[in-house]
C-alpha cells in the first residue's frame, strides 16, 4: 500500500530531486492531507529539521504547520528527531509513529569493532514511546547508510544496519537516495535484498513512478512511501489502492466493513474493482450486489448513503475497513446498523453535539437549547455541577451527570470546541505521562 509523503521546507510543501534540488512547491497542506488520508497513512517530513535549520528552541519554519497536521489523519512524522523529548512531544501531539534517521546511527563508526547503532538513545526511546511507534530510516547511497540529511554516508552497509535496526523498530524506511525524485524507478533488487534480510515491515521510497512498480513492491511484501509520483500525477492513489488488494485470494470481490467515525459497525458487503472506482469517484460507498449481479451504491434508492471518510486495507490486503458518515439508517429494515434493530444512532457525545448544533442552526418552536445564551449556559454548567456533587443515589448521579454533559456540550459548541478536541487533549496528556 502507498504511504503519501508531505515534505515541508521553509513553511511550504515541496518535492526535491536527490534530496537537494527544488522541483515543485505548494501551499495546500490541509487539502493534501485530507485527500491523502482517504487512502492510507501519511508521512509528514520536516526537511529543515533534518538539515538542522532550526532556531535556539529547535523549531523550524515548518513547526507550526507540522503540528497542525498531526491530528488530521494517520500520521507518521520524521525529520531531525534526535531526542527522546522531541519524539514524545510529537507522539503526544498526534503522530502515530516517529521516523528516526541520523540519530539512530553511530555516525563516528571507524571499523567493524565499533557499534553500528546509537543503542543508548534507541533503548531510551523504546522505553519512552514503545518499539511499535518507532520507524528507523535505512536510507542509502550506493548501499551505504546516508545520514545528516543525506549529505554524507556512515561507514555502515544498508543491509548490515537494517538487521541491527529492526531490534529497535516496528518498521524500516528505505530510501534509495540516488533515485529520489528522479521518477525513473527504484532499485528493486536492493529493496528485495532488504526484505529478505529482515522480518519487520519494510517501506520503500525513492524513484517509484508507476502503479505497476507499486504492485511489484507489494508482491515482495513492501509498502511504498510516495511523493513526486503523486504530485506530478504519474500515480493516482485510487488506482494504487485498488491494485494492491489481494484479488486472487478474494476471487475478485473484497469484503468491505463499514463503520461510523465513532467506531460503530454498520454493515458489511463486497466490492469489485469497479465498485471501488465508483466509491472513489462519488465519495459514496459502493458495493457489488451478488444477487443482482450489478454495482450498488448504498442509499441510491433510500437516500441513506454512506459518505466515505477513509478506507484502510487490512494486513493481508483481503479485507477493507471503510470509515463513513451515515446519512440515515444503514440497514434496509430501517435500523441504524445491520447488526441491531434500533432505528436511531447510538447515543454518544458526538450525537449530542450534532443535535445541539442543529438546534442552533435550525431552531424549532419551543426548543430550549436555542434559548441558551452565553451567560445563561455558563450559569447552568455551574448550577448542574453543584447538583451533581450533591447527588447521593446512583440514579441521581446519572441524571445530574447527563445534565452537566448537555450544558458542557452547549458551552463547547458556542466556543467552537468539539468533543474530538477534548479527546485529543486527553490523548495528549495520556501520552505525555
Amino acid at each position: 500500500m502507498v504511504i503519501s509523503s508531505i515534505d515541508l521546507k521553509d513553511g511550504h510543501v515541496v518535492q526535491l530531486k536527490n534530496g537537494k534540488d527544488l522541483v515543485l512547491q505548494r501551499d495546500d497542506a490541509d487539502n493534501l492531507i485530507a485527500e491523502f488520508n482517504k487512502y492510507g497513512e501519511v508521512a509528514v517530513i520536516d526537511l529543515d529539521a533534518a538539515m538542522r535549520n532550526t532556531d535556539e528552541k529547535g523549531n523550524t519554519k515548518n513547526t507550526e504547520l507540522l503540528k497542525s497536521l498531526l491530528r488530521k489523519g494517520n500520521i507518521r512524522v520524521g525529520g531531525g528527531i534526535r531526542t527522546v523529548k522531541k519524539a514524545r512531544e510529537l507522539i503526544s501531539l498526534g503522530a502515530e509513529k516517529v521516523i528516526i534517521g541520523s540519530a539512530a546511527w553511530n555516525t563516528d563508526r571507524k571499523g567493524d569493532e565499533d557499534p553500528i547503532l546509537n543503542t543508548e538513545f534507541l533503548e531510551e526511546l523504546c522505553k519512552a514511546i514503545g518499539r511499535q511507534r518507532i520507524i528507523i530510516s535505512v536510507d542509502a547511497i550506493n548501499g551505504m547508510i546516508a545520514v545528516k540529511g543525506w549529505a554524507e554516508t556512515a561507514n555502515i552497509s544498508m543491509i548490515e544496519g537494517a538487521k541491527e535496526a529492526e531490534k529497535y523498530a516496528s518498521e524500516l524506511l528505505f530510501t534509495c537516495v540516488e533515485k529520489e525524485g528522479c521518477m525513473q524507478g527504484t532499485n528493486i533488487d536492493m529493496v528485495r535484498e532488504l526484505r529478505q534480510a529482515v522480518n519487520c515491515r519494510v517501506v520503500a521510497a525513492g524513484g517509484v513512478s508507476s502503479v505497476e512498480e507499486i504492485c511489484a513492491l507489494e508482491y515482495i511484501g513492501c509498502d511504498v512511501q510516495l511523493g513526486m509520483a503523486l504530485y506530478t500525477e504519474a500515480v493516482k492513489l485510487s488506482d494504487s489502492f485498488i491494485e494492491c488488494l489481494d484479488w486472487k485470494k478474494t476471487y475478485g470481490m473484497v469484503p468491505v466493513i463499514a463503520q461510523s467515525p465513532a467506531g460503530e459497525v454498520l454493515m458489511m458487503g463486497y466490492a469489485t474493482k469497479s465498485a471501488f472506482k465508483k466509491t472513489f469517484e462519488t465519495g459514496k460507498l459502493t458495493f457489488f450486489s451478488r444477487t443482482r449481479d450489478t454495482l450498488w451504491t448504498k442509499g441510491e434508492t433510500s437516500g441513506h448513503y454512506l459518505e466515505v471518510v477513509k478506507l484502510r486495507a487490512d494486513c493481508d490486503r483481503d479485507t477493507v475497513l471503510a470509515t463513513v458518515i451515515p446519512h440515515g439508517g444503514t440497514c434496509h429494515t430501517g435500523s441504524w446498523t445491520c447488526f441491531g434493530s434500533d432505528p436511531d444512532e447510538k447515543s454518544s457525545m458526538e450525537r449530542l453535539y450534532a443535535t445541539i448544533k442543529d438546534r442552533f442552526a435550525n431552531p424549532k418552536p419551543g426548543s430550549y437549547t436555542a434559548t441558551l445564551n452565553d451567560k445563561r449556559v455558563r450559569e447552568k454548567v455551574m448550577e448542574e455541577a453543584e447538583e451533581l456533587t450533591e447527588a447521593e443515589s446512583k440514579e441521581d448521579v446519572i441524571w445530574e451527570a447527563a445534565d452537566v454533559l448537555y450544558f458542557i456540550s452547549v458551552l463547547m459548541y458556542k466556543e467552537g470546541v468539539t468533543w474530538q478536541d477534548v479527546y485529543n487533549e486527553l490523548d495528549k496528556r495520556h501520552k505525555e505521562k
